[in-house]
């Protein structure tokens, strides 16, 4: 069976006019303008399977817009092959249409002025939704994000927050199968963050929606996705596991100690790197895979009052990859010391 979405050696460059400064700057470029090529995307390919759930991360410029609107058909690519569900996205089939949404939290498909619940008739006429199921699925979507208050406000006198669940519920509409979601928590607070996960959990749990999501937040990743796909400077650096790119980049674990007596530094370093020691509080760097017995020794021989084990924070991770700091990302697929990951 094929994957539902197919990217093979996608690149897509741009051509760019650059201007020296100034009237002589302008005459010249009037005459002979000179143009650098930018490479947007550069020979990157993946797959993702029907209902999975793939974050997709870079930092800015990294290609993870120019990405999704290739996915959705809106640039035509370069070079290279891209199929969702079987269909060549730039062709924009009306069939291929019908069956996928993009959302992109910085831009807005509600009519400003009119209630939200107007763009949500006019979807129903452009996606040719039977009234039954538009009404049926207007009333899951209002169950699942509580739009009821809101429906009939104007949308400028909605808040972030409240526009951002009215955009998600005209997207869904027409019960798209695969979702390319583009920051989607921009700009929220931290609870309506945690609303808008919720909510697509549960849209990718009821319907089996395949979607491909872009967030600067590291909670929206953790929270929804097992797999990830980095980016940056239009190369990919890793595709695979979320958890076996942690342990590869941070082989340790954080060991936070609160001790009932005053400890010094020197007592602490046989059982892992110290981090922090003040005394009576105290953060360890230890191995994963010694993690346990390390602080079964620390219990039986300092008195500790409390312990707790953390993972390093994920921002930080993603961090040194984008900084080029992760040896390996990049390479062949040969190469790869993780067999749940796929290094290109």
């Amino acid at each position: 069976m094929s994957p539902q979405i197919r990217v093979a050696h996608l690149c897509k460059y741009y051509q760019v006019h650059e201007k020296e400064p100034g009237l002589m700057g302008s005459l010249r470029a009037f005459v002979a303008r000179k143009y650098r090529t930018v490479k947007a995307v550069d020979d990157v390919s993946f797959d993702i399977e029907a209902g999975e759930v793939v974050g997709f991360l870079g930092p800015n410029g990294a290609g993870k817009t120019t990405t999704l609107k290739v996915l959705a058909g809106l640039l035509y690519p370069t070079s290279g092959h891209v199929t969702v569900m079987g269909f060549v996205p730039h062709k924009r089939e009306h069939a291929y249409l019908k069956q996928f949404t993009l959302v992109m939290g910085q831009k807005q498909q509600l009519l400003w002025d009119l209630p939200a619940v107007e763009t949500f008739l006019v979807n129903q006429a452009i996606y040719e939704i039977p009234k039954a199921e538009y009404q049926a699925t207007l009333k899951e979507l209002d169950d699942l994000l509580e739009l009821g208050p809101l429906m009939k406000k104007q949308v400028r006198k909605l808040s972030l927050g409240e526009r951002m669940k009215c955009e998600l519920a005209a997207a869904l509409l027409h019960r798209p199968k695969v979702l390319f979601l583009d920051e989607p928590t921009i700009g929220l607070d931290v609870t309506m963050q945690v609303r808008i996960r919720e909510f697509i959990a549960e849209y990718n749990r009821r319907h089996g929606a395949t979607i491909l999501l872009t967030s600067h937040y590291m909670a929206d990743v953790t929270a929804l996705c097992d797999r990830i796909i980095v980016i940056d400077k239009g190369k990919l650096l890793y595709d695979g596991d979320f958890r076996a790119l942690i342990e590869r980049v941070a082989p340790y674990k954080i060991l936070r100690l609160q001790f009932e007596q005053v400890v010094s530094c020197e007592q602490l370093a046989p059982f892992g790197k110290v981090d922090t020691c003040d005394g009576l509080t105290a953060v360890l760097h230890v191995p994963r895979d010694r993690a346990p017995e390390v602080a079964a020794q620390l219990l039986t021989q300092i008195k500790v009052d409390d312990v707790t084990f953390e993972d390093p924070p994920v921002e930080d991770i993603i961090r040194q990859v984008f900084a080029g700091k992760v040896a390996g990302l990049g390479e062949a697929p040969a190469q790869a010391p993780l067999e749940a990951a796929h290094l290109r």
